[in-house]
């Protein structure tokens, strides 16, 4: 076979580096422009030209999936942050009240009253009479409502012991009656309400309730925003213990009248007079409570208190209105058939509560630590103040 004598084209020489070109002369150096891009950075897309800190890009990071919408919820109030540093050392230990009393609690009744009491139980000389006398006065602070009655307590300055009267009242409905009964503190200048009920905590006070209570809350929701007290009945407080705390006078009224319906017996422990919420107050209540210490100066201001609301048109006030003379001290120098001679208009009924001891050293009140004057006094009152939110004339 005759061999192939063509040949396949030879590959191409590759290129080889361009001899040198003479160098032109050189021209004079020039300002260079600022860089339009960071170095480094990606070229895509135009990057205004900038002469601040180049900031590297960063790749944003996928959107996180949106989370459900949550119906919002009335927030709770907040109480008071701890103190820290400097703060703490000028508030200094915080203690319970308990513990501000020296010794152990006193009781209402010297060693003395008491013994003789049980003496004359023994004898048996006015057992009956007493029990008879009882049994009235209970069947007459369990006397039913048809709708929610709203008692008012006030006095013509703070120290008279409206406060203390306003836990008496409130806690001897709260034992002898079965429907629920409320006491509301419609004083938020750092009232002392909750401490004489020995209130456990203190959470919502009046002002919050009154933004979010609504008509259609039945009883159980309400009682959540309450405090429940250990002897029965529930509290409503008007402040956390914090300096200036208001309660408005729209917020009281919204308050009052949405809880009448769930409640047969709320005693309010209002600010003192003459401001415009006692005022209100007193105008809105079907009972009222007037307490003054029992001195001669306590006399004359309540006397001067009811001939105010004896000028009042409407509504008819002193029908339903009981004075308090409190005694702050075992010996009282006051005549109480004078004073309940010069207080007595239009139908106006004067009682008293005598001094006791346990009353007298503050803090809570204990129920079996009250003298028996003190507790009958109490029960008294408190079908006294009932008989006249019922039968009231309007």
């Amino acid at each position: 076979m005759a061999e192939d004598t063509r040949r396949l084209p030879a590959e191409a020489p590759t290129p080889g580096p361009e001899p040198a070109q003479p160098a032109a002369p050189s021209a004079p150096p020039r300002a260079l422009p600022p860089p339009r891009y960071a170095p480094g950075a990606p070229r895509a897309g135009y990057v205004p030209p900038h002469t601040g800190p180049v900031v590297p890009v960063v790749a944003a990071a996928p959107a996180a999936p949106a989370a459900p919408v949550v119906p919002a919820v009335p927030p709770r109030p907040r109480t008071a942050p701890k103190a820290e540093g400097r703060d703490a050392e000028t508030r200094g230990a915080e203690v319970r009240v308990e513990d501000l009393v020296k010794g152990r609690p006193r009781s209402g009744d010297s060693a003395a009253r008491r013994t003789g009491r049980a003496v004359r139980r023994m004898v048996g000389a006015s057992a009956a009479r007493d029990v008879a006398e009882a049994t009235r006065v209970a069947e007459a602070v369990q006397r039913p409502v048809a709708t929610g009655r709203q008692i008012v307590v006030t006095s013509i300055r703070g120290g008279a012991g409206k406060t203390t009267v306003t836990a008496l009242l409130g806690r001897t409905y709260a034992h002898y009656r079965q429907d629920p009964v409320l006491m509301l503190e419609a004083d938020p200048a750092l009232g002392t309400l909750p401490v004489r009920l020995a209130a456990p905590a203190v959470r919502w006070t009046c002002g919050d309730l009154a933004r979010i209570i609504e008509p259609t809350m039945q009883l159980t929701d309400v009682t959540g925003y309450l405090v429940q007290l250990p002897d029965r009945g529930w509290l409503l407080p008007g402040s956390q213990g914090r300096v200036g705390t208001r309660l408005d006078l729209a917020e009281y009224r919204s308050v009052m009248v949405a809880l009448r319906r769930y409640f047969g017996i709320t005693v309010v422990d209002c600010e003192t007079l003459p401001s415009e919420l006692s005022r209100t107050a007193l105008a809105a209540a079907q009972a009222r409570v007037l307490v003054a210490p029992a001195t001669v100066e306590g006399v004359t201001s309540t006397r001067a208190v009811l001939d105010w609301m004896a000028s009042l048109p409407r509504p008819l006030m002193l029908p339903g209105t009981v004075v308090v003379l409190a005694a702050s001290s075992p010996h009282m120098a006051l005549d109480v058939a004078a004073a309940r001679a010069h207080l007595r208009l239009a139908g106006v009924r004067v009682l008293t509560l005598p001094y006791d001891r346990h009353l007298a050293a503050g803090g809570p009140i204990r129920t079996e630590l009250l003298g028996e004057a003190t507790r009958e006094a109490a029960t008294h009152l408190a079908a006294e103040v009932l008989d006249r939110a019922v039968t009231e004339p309007r």
